[in-house]
């Protein structure tokens, strides 16, 4: 007659044997497996992101100009003296910097704003089922699936003074301006970049808040409605509050992303930004490339990472005290 130990019946059951017991060699394998297969990731992660970002903290410190370009290293260190002349609002550079800063602040809080709602709508609307919701759906991802560069050189065409299709429509069919504007310079550039940057994120909005509706059961909008709610009490009762965690995640990723945009501004002006369009990261990119100051266009771009590292861990700590106190 066989005995089985307790030893044997702990392993026979997937238990440790004993606290001192060595592992086997296939455990340690499965352990060390995910680390293994993310070493790849974090390798490339280190060379595409982190060190560039060293090497450019690095160079903010440095008085590198056009002359040390083929052995920045060498160049003698300026100190703090490249944040210095960017946070003096009272000479031109900090002065040009501040101005840069405030449009990209308005620039982002309405381009957020708008895509958000525009989005949101959107999808609260596809939700009911309707004949051609398909095709509409394929129709609304179209400009967040488009190119950047070939989008935004549509709209340079579009916004053209002479022959643009929206001076025609607004200028010749509607006749709601009394004489054509230009939209690519002057202070009607500032309108310009946001219409395009809108009409090319609110696509993402409408995506992200379509996939958080699929997650609201259908009974509760059936409940509300036995109960006498409305279409807006329901969205106002029901839809905003279920969406709060995605909307918290979506606010911050488009507000980090039209803040940072550099792509759409410069397609849409050049390299030479109208001082009502001239977003921040166009700015860094005149101060470096342009005017070969690259010790002063690092200072920027750490000034600039410090405050979204600020804005991010602030609206982090706000939204999830908020979801504390809500789930309390």
């Amino acid at each position: 007659m066989t005995t089985t130990t307790a030893v044997e019946r702990a392993v026979h059951k997937g238990a440790p044997a004993r606290a001192g017991a060595p592992r086997r060699p296939g455990r340690i394998r499965r352990a060390t497996l995910p680390y293994l297969l993310l070493l790849p990731a974090l390798v490339l992660e280190l060379l595409v992101h982190l060190v560039p970002m060293v090497i450019g903290v690095v160079m903010s410190f440095k008085e590198l100009t056009q002359f040390f370009i083929r052995d920045w290293g060498s160049a003698p260190w300026a100190g703090l003296d490249n944040y210095t002349v960017s946070v003096d609002f009272d000479a031109p550079v900090g002065e040009a910097l501040l101005h840069s800063f405030l449009v990209t602040v308005a620039f982002t809080l309405l381009s957020v704003a708008l895509c958000w709602l525009i989005g949101t709508a959107a999808a609260v609307f596809m939700q009911d089922t309707f004949a051609g919701r398909g095709l509409l759906r394929a129709l609304f991802l179209v400009p967040y699936a488009l190119p950047v560069y070939a989008a935004v050189i549509t709209w340079v065409f579009m916004f053209q003074h002479d022959n643009g299709l929206v001076n025609h429509v607004l200028h010749d069919q509607l006749h709601l301006t009394g004489r054509q504007p230009f939209w690519l310079i002057g202070d009607n550039s500032f309108y310009a970049l946001l219409t395009v940057s809108v009409w090319k994120g609110w696509p993402f909005a409408f995506l992200i808040v379509t996939a958080g509706l699929q997650n609201i059961p259908r009974e509760l909008y059936e409940a509300a409605a036995l109960d006498g709610a409305g279409t807006w009490q329901q969205i106002r009762r029901i839809t905003l509050p279920s969406l709060r965690p995605v909307n918290q995640v979506l606010v911050l990723v488009l507000f980090l992303w039209t803040f940072n945009d550099f792509n759409t501004p410069y397609v849409l002006f050049g390299r030479a930004a109208p001082q009502a369009a001239d977003l921040i990261s166009v700015h860094i990119y005149q101060a470096s490339f342009v005017t070969w100051n690259f010790g002063t266009g690092a200072a920027m771009s750490v000034l600039l990472l410090l405050f979204l590292l600020a804005v991010t861990g602030v609206y982090l700590a706000l939204t999830t005290r908020g979801r504390r106190t809500a789930d309390a």
